[in-house]
């Protein structure tokens, strides 16, 4: 059944675009039918072989701004081309006076749906080259209110960020704790530091005037004036900003020098008491730092966080131990006090970074909860990373930290200061995004009425996107009929303009456009099941229940996606009236109901046993990231390794274990290596040692090197768990499993040297059982 999707293997291709729907249906009534929304994924910079990166800039129609593209009918003769969006006449200009039918500009190409065009950095005067790029900052804000051996494994991967960056980045460093520090890195003669009381909320020009920058109005003069290059140059409108932000090249010994002399926070804790952590002052006065660089320069705020914020703003605990951190079950009965205003501090602080077009990043390595449930709004609306882990001198935070400073086929491709801009044939409305974005409430007839995630416009700020980002764009179909005025177009037209600083520094815009088919009649459905994502559709469906259980009060989401299932499979099914045995699927939506029953047990829906700051991590990386990477998330994929075969897909169920057998689990979050109680007992004997049992240590090694494959490729690092079966880590596996064996039908079920789950969860059999009983009923 799964055939036509494996044989895609690269589903995206060029444009970067994926849709739960490629045929679309003509009206509102019919789409709100196909119960699945209208949705696009899109990765506004996914990196291709065969993308073109021209020269010059883009040729825009006169009157909706869309750009040149394939779909354009051309008039070579006349040199006129036709906007297929707004269907304007424009005047192709004088130098491309050459072209013909034999000789088409490489933006009309029919093969680059997806083209990229190099445009003049925003920051360069007429006397200086375009060739030279504006340098990226990277303000580290590290958390000193550790353990020693805590704080120690954080400098030392500072130290190997600081090296890793390029030489011509500017780097700046704030240490805080009860109070904030911000080192003046350009005075070298002594340590100089800057310190703001932890317990006081600081606006921008606060922070601007304290540390003598000026304030925050005068640097917009700056481009005007013609600045250099450097957000720092001496010709900018901020010179004093150089004695915070220096040169990686300049400032690597200073800093080092600097992290060696760093001491846990002096501040005394009383016991019984947290330390005093003024999280919130110090994001403040990073973001305040960074605003007075020449504007629009691309920069990222690096935050390493040990525990709660507990004093100041955007505190998420009391300083008392007795007073725990708010848990799910207080934020629903309204019990967390401090949660709302922390939230709306974060959310005021993220408006402020999409200003300025900077972005915040948070490593969190703690025990306890830290704060990223409240944060989420301004990590999310700047597009930052987030990464959470046990301890600094984890792999996960380790091998994370060190992945967004790499070069070449491992770099993370970050890039900053990105827009996106939707245009749309007639009788499309864009309701909205949900992903690393923020709406730039640009107003245009492509707006509809209803809104989901950033909605109510045509255009979206990116402060930080990578190769891998991946935004949910929203679709509304309006009622009307005609989409030209002599006729009815069959094909609609969606075009998505991205202008973004590459990780080289220059300035890139993407133009990616796509076309569908309408479909007329929608009463056979058979042009609408034949172009059905069920991938796409899967993971939708996750990140909308997402968003609407933390936007809608009292929302249940497992009903929800029950309800939705039954209505999907009713409509698109093939049985006979109150005859469940009757019952069956195309093949285009037949994994879908094996999609929703992983999604209804997933730690999307499930809060429970995880914590806020769990479940608002989850939550963030399953919106940004690709199509494939968050399937993996709902439905992990498992393979299974046996002396009688070569490595093959199992099916993720419990009967799947074995004791000869040795699972691995990739649940994206994490990687189990799971061995069989047979296989256990060989290695803990010592077999694989022997030079007769060759076969059995290869056995073993296959799926640890096939892991690291895995962990390699991704980001944030997954954490690697091996275990044996009755083993206390078998939890890992065991809860992503079908439980088709439970203590209920052990005896019937159980295979030999098999395992049983405990629990009271309907398998998928039962869940598949109950769906067809429902579907085949009238409704």
């Amino acid at each position: 059944m799964a055939a036509p999707e494996l044989a895609q293997t690269d589903p995206e291709g060029i444009e970067g675009v994926r849709m739960t729907w490629l045929n679309w249906p003509r009206s509102k009534v019919e789409a709100a039918k196909c119960v699945i929304p209208i949705a696009a994924s899109i990765q506004p910079i996914r990196p291709n072989v065969d993308l073109q990166i021209l020269p010059y800039p883009p040729l825009r129609c006169k009157t909706c701004s869309a750009v040149l593209n394939p779909f354009c009918r051309v008039d070579f003769t006349a040199l006129i081309w036709i906007c297929p969006f707004c269907f304007q006449r424009n005047h192709f200009p004088q130098h491309y006076s050459s072209i013909s039918q034999t000789n088409v500009p490489a933006e009309l190409y029919p093969n680059f749906s997806a083209i990229e065009y190099s445009v003049p950095n925003y920051q360069n005067p007429q006397n200086h080259s375009p060739s030279v790029a504006p340098s990226p900052i990277y303000l580290f804000v590290l958390d000193t209110c550790m353990i020693i051996e805590e704080l120690n494994f954080a400098k030392s991967e500072l130290k190997r960020a600081i090296g890793m960056i390029p030489d011509n980045a500017m780097v700046g460093f704030i240490s805080f704790g009860t109070q904030v520090h911000v080192h003046e890195l350009g005075f070298l003669e002594m340590s100089k530091v800057f310190v703001f009381n932890g317990s006081k909320e600081l606006s921008k020009d606060q922070v601007m005037e304290q540390l003598s920058l000026g304030v925050s109005g005068s640097r917009r003069a700056g481009p005007k004036a013609g600045g250099g290059h450097s957000p720092t140059s001496g010709t900018g409108p901020n010179f004093g900003i150089k004695r915070f932000l220096l040169p990686a090249s300049e400032c690597e010994y200073t800093l080092n020098t600097l992290l060696d002399e760093l001491d846990p926070d002096q501040w005394p804790v009383e016991p019984g008491n947290r330390a005093s952590r003024c999280t919130g002052v110090a994001l403040s006065v990073a973001a305040g730092l960074i605003g007075a660089s020449v504007e629009e320069t691309g920069a990222r705020i690096i935050t390493l966080l040990g525990g709660p914020s507990t004093q100041g703003p955007g505190v998420i605990v009391s300083k008392d131990l007795s007073d725990p951190v708010r848990s799910h079950k207080d934020l629903i009965k309204d019990a967390a006090p401090f949660f709302k205003k922390a939230v709306h501090f974060y959310d005021e602080l993220g408006k402020q970074l999409v200003r300025q077009g900077h972005v915040l990043d948070v490593f969190a390595s703690a025990l306890d909860q830290v704060g990223i449930a409240e944060m989420k709004v301004a990590i999310e609306r700047t597009g930052g990373l987030v990464v959470l882990a046990e301890s600094f001198g984890h792999s996960v935070f380790k091998d994370s930290f060190k992945r967004i400073f790499e070069e070449g086929e491992q770099s993370l491709g970050l890039s900053f200061n990105g827009t996106l801009e939707i245009n749309c044939s007639k009788d499309i409305k864009v309701q909205g995004i949900i992903g690393p974005c923020s709406s730039l409430e640009k107003k245009s007839h492509v707006v509809a009425n209803s809104v989901i995630g950033q909605g109510n416009t045509k255009a979206w700020k990116l402060c930080g996107l990578d190769k891998n980002t991946c935004l949910t764009v929203f679709f509304d179909v309006s009622s009307t009929d005609k989409s030209e005025p002599d006729g009815t177009n069959p094909h609609l037209f969606i075009q998505f303009l991205t202008s973004y600083q590459s990780p080289d520094g220059h300035m890139r815009l993407r133009v990616t456009t796509v076309t569908r088919q309408w479909v007329e009649n929608t009463s056979s459905y058979e042009e609408l099941i034949q172009g059905f994502d069920q991938e796409v559709a899967a993971v939708v469906v996750a990140r909308l229940s997402s968003y609407k259980m933390e936007t809608e009060e009292g929302f249940d989401a497992t009903r929800w996606l029950d309800w939705n299932l039954i209505r999907l499979c009713s409509r698109f099914g093939d049985y006979r009236k109150d005859d469940p045995a009757s019952f069956t699927l195309s093949s285009n939506f037949s994994l879908f109901p094996q999609f929703i029953f992983n999604l209804r047990r997933s730690q999307f829906v499930q809060v429970f046993n995880n914590s806020p700051d769990e479940t608002a991590y989850f939550r963030i990386l399953l919106n940004r990231e690709t199509v494939t990477n968050a399937t993996v998330m709902i439905q992990p994929s498992l393979i299974s390794y046996s002396f009688n075969s070569l490595p093959a897909p199992a099916l993720l169920d419990v009967q799947s274990i074995a004791a000869d057998r040795i699972l691995l689990l990739d649940a994206y979050f994490s990687v189990v290596i799971f061995h069989g109680m047979t296989i256990a007992q060989w290695r803990n004997m010592g077999y694989q040692h022997q030079p007769e049992h060759k076969g059995f240590s290869l056995l073993l090694q296959a799926p640890h090197d096939d892991a690291q494959l895995i962990i390699r490729d991704r980001f944030p690092v997954p954490r690697l768990v091996v275990c044996d079966q009755h083993g206390s880590q078998a939890r890992f596996l065991l809860a992503k499993l079908n439980p088709s064996a439970t203590y209920n039908n052990a005896n019937e079920m159980m295979n030999a040297g098999s395992d049983v789950i405990f629990t009271d969860d309907v398998s998928l059999q039962i869940f598949v059982q109950h769906l067809q009983r429902l579907a085949v009923q009238d409704s």
